[in-house]
């Protein structure tokens, strides 16, 4: 029976969220449809690094509403080469190559499927690999989106269990396992794809010499390297790239989330002229991607991130939250903490005398401190509050999350 406390939803039951209905943001601050506000340290899985309706995104976007808002790529406009040009001018230094080109989508799972499409076809006509036998080499744990190809070599059973038969040609290899890499790396392989930190996974950050070691393996072998950055790009590690934490420079790298600034999708792959080239017109598109929003959203996104004082901004806030949280892992409270940036990945530990069993209970716990985050794979949440919140309101958020800790 219906009834009003407990109405049937029209959802498909894809996602168990927490309980809370936001019906406005700004900046750091979500209020709920009850008029509770609460600080949002998830930022939307870092699509909203900037955080709520930031003033820069929101104009650019209502100034596009007025003049255009999709023209399909049958047709040029005004936005797309300036877009492309400037995406293209901030990432094309921090990659391998010397000439790059940008290929917009609108999702962090459309631009992983560009990704694996462009390497694989770079691989049949300038590496020579015979048909069809192109191999991607993949990480443990590794997550970058949910269709059908991707979940193909996802080692998550939730992702995977039901969806069969799965697409082949990818093998994975533990995450930060450099001698599982060398063996995995054969004549047949085109490119190795990771995510230079596992942000679904728990924020699992890799050993100091794993990324070089990576870009090593892949020069040795002809093989490109595609860097997932949809989650840990754009500011969220304290430097534009993730990779560049490590000095590594990646072939291609995959960007979304962030790239829409919270109010459109927009995602690209941006990599080596010479890669990107194979795609020609007719082997792949997208009738939105690269569409006037997007691109306009776009650029204001690169506006804001042009200076560098962001991801400063990030690197220095993301250290006082590791200073505030790292207790927690002394005294036994939490049994790991990984911060790099303004990210960081809690595993709770539940023997702790009061302490939350699960990393769901302790999400429970901080919305009621009016703190939202998430939890993942049971035992860890994640923190990613926005890159622009107040140091007073991370001070108090993380208070917070302190107190919810410890019972």
């Amino acid at each position: 029976m219906t009834t009003a406390a407990h109405p049937v939803s029209a959802l498909a039951p894809n996602y168990h969220p927490l309980p809370v209905t936001v019906a406005h943001g700004e900046g750091s601050w979500v209020t709920d449809t009850a008029g509770r506000r609460y600080l949002d340290l998830l930022s939307a899985y870092s699509a909203l690094n900037f955080g709520h309706r930031h003033p820069a995104l929101v104009a650019a976007a209502h100034a596009q509403l007025d003049r255009l808002t999709l023209t399909s790529r049958a047709f040029d406009h005004d936005l797309l080469e300036p877009f492309a040009s400037r995406l293209a001018g901030l990432v094309g230094p921090l990659l391998a190559g010397t000439s790059h080109l940008v290929l917009p989508m609108n999702t962090g799972a459309e631009a992983v499927e560009t990704a694996i499409k462009a390497a694989r076809k770079w691989g049949y006509e300038v590496k020579g690999v015979p048909a069809d036998r192109a191999t991607i080499v993949v990480a443990d744990g590794n997550f970058h989106g949910r269709t059908t190809t991707i979940v193909s070599f996802s080692t998550d059973p939730d992702a995977r269990r039901g969806f069969g038969p799965f697409t082949p040609g990818f093998v994975s290899v533990p995450y930060g396992d450099t001698d599982a890499l060398a063996a995995a790396i054969d004549d047949t392989v085109v490119a190795v794809l990771l995510e230079p930190v596992q942000g679904e996974q728990g924020v699992v950050v890799p050993p100091d010499d794993y990324l070089p070691a990576v870009r090593a393996l892949c020069d040795r072998a002809d093989v490109l390297l595609v860097a997932d950055e949809i989650q840990s790009g754009l500011g969220r590690t304290g430097s534009t790239l993730a990779c560049e934490r490590w000095d590594v420079r990646p072939d291609l790298v995959t960007l979304g989330k962030a790239l829409g600034g919270g109010v459109v999708p927009v995602s690209a792959v941006v990599g080596r002229a010479d890669v990107l080239e194979v795609l020609t017109a007719g082997t792949h598109g997208s009738t939105f991607g690269g569409n006037p929003m997007a691109c306009a959203v776009g650029l204001a996104v690169i506006d804001l991130l042009a200076p560098g004082t962001l991801q400063a901004r990030a690197r220095t806030l993301g250290e006082r939250m590791g200073e505030r949280l790292g207790p927690l892992v002394d005294d036994e409270r939490l049994r790991g903490l990984r911060t790099i940036g303004l990210w960081a990945g809690l595993d709770v530990a539940p023997s702790a005398p009061g302490g939350p069993a699960t990393g769901r209970e302790l999400c429970e716990r901080l919305l009621a401190r009016g703190v939202l985050a998430k939890d993942t794979h049971g035992a860890t949440i994640r923190l990613a509050p926005p890159l622009t919140i107040d140091v007073e309101d991370l001070d108090q958020a993380l208070d917070h999350v302190v107190d919810a800790v410890r019972g």
